[in-house]
């Protein structure tokens, strides 16, 4: 049995997937190598099967955290890394095992295709509900050095040192079969992406577990390949829905209630702006089901243990 294990999940991941296993061949030969396919309709499969001897070729999109779970349970290694097919590993992996038998999570450094870190993505703090209205509302974007979301991105950390962090992106991350198991996994309810991962070492912080960070384990990150594929409309419906629902999972009902009006607040008048730059109605249909979701949502709160079955 090998020690530690590689799950990469994919959808009509084609253009990336080889690089991705190619480079896991190359930098991390001891790995176990297991690939999830959500419902491909591209040659993903196909290529994967050409590195990898465990695929497993699910016939629908069955989302990131159920494919994490899913290829956990594919393997008997004592600690599994959750990677990106969009990533490209660049450098051994044997500190990252090292720290993760030790701390229980462990993650390594993103970066971008000329080898700088992917500063406020690889590594953040936990979103608070300050944070994340401050993100609706687009006010992180436009005065991106105000303090919290200087904080919420680690902008005052030294990305060249080890050590402790909150939220490690899930495109690189890393744990030990045991914490995996006592927390039950990532939960499959943030379908079918985003928050799983902030969700995931969240409860293991409050669990009592933590992250360690190393510098010197990379991986180049493209970012947004599979999630690219989705209709755009369908990517913000479901990064407002993860978004309420970790809100609700984490938060008291204040809090909750704010940060769903502040979702509101940022989609009708980008909902306006795109009618008026395109000329047409197109926007108003993109944008219903979200305004029908958040307005149901802030009748009723959203289960925090259950998926909104209306999506």
């Amino acid at each position: 049995m090998r020690t530690a294990a590689a799950v990469v999940i994919t959808h009509n991941s084609e253009d990336v997937v080889e690089d991705c296993l190619t480079a896991l061949a190359e930098f991390a030969p001891e790995f176990e190598v297991v690939v999830v396919d959500n419902g491909s309709s591209d040659r993903t499969v196909g290529l994967a099967r050409r590195h990898a001897a465990n695929v497993i070729a699910n016939q629908e999109n069955r989302g990131f955290a159920a494919a994490a779970n899913q290829g956990f349970m594919a393997t008997l290694a004592e600690t599994v890394l959750l990677l990106n097919p969009d990533t490209r590993v660049t450098t051994p992996l044997a500190a990252l095992v090292e720290a993760c038998s030790v701390h229980g999570i462990s993650a390594g450094q993103l970066t971008d295709a000329t080898g700088s870190p992917q500063k406020g993505f690889t590594v953040r703090r936990f979103p608070t509900p300050t944070v994340l209205i401050l993100e609706l509302l687009g006010l992180n974007r436009l005065w991106p050095g105000n303090p919290w979301n200087r904080q919420y991105r680690y902008r005052d950390r030294d990305l060249s040192q080890d050590g402790p962090v909150e939220q490690p992106a899930g495109a690189f991350l890393m744990t030990r079969r045991d914490v995996w198991h006592a927390l039950g996994g990532l939960d499959e309810d943030f379908w079918p992406i985003w928050f799983e991962d902030v969700d995931f070492c969240r409860r293991a912080g409050l669990a009592g577990y933590s992250a360690q960070y190393v510098a010197g384990a990379k991986a180049e990150h493209l970012g947004g390949q599979s999630i690219q594929k989705l209709d755009k409309s369908l990517r913000e419906l479901y990064w407002y829905v993860s978004l309420i629902k970790y809100t609700a999972k984490h938060f008291g009902t204040t809090w909750y209630r704010a940060v769903c009006l502040a979702a509101v607040g940022s989609t009708v008048p980008r909902m306006i702006l795109g009618i008026v730059r395109e000329r047409s109605l197109r926007p108003l249909i993109s944008n219903y089901k979200i305004l029908n979701f958040l307005g149901r949502r802030l009748v009723s709160r959203m289960d925090p243990g259950g998926r909104d079955k209306q999506i």
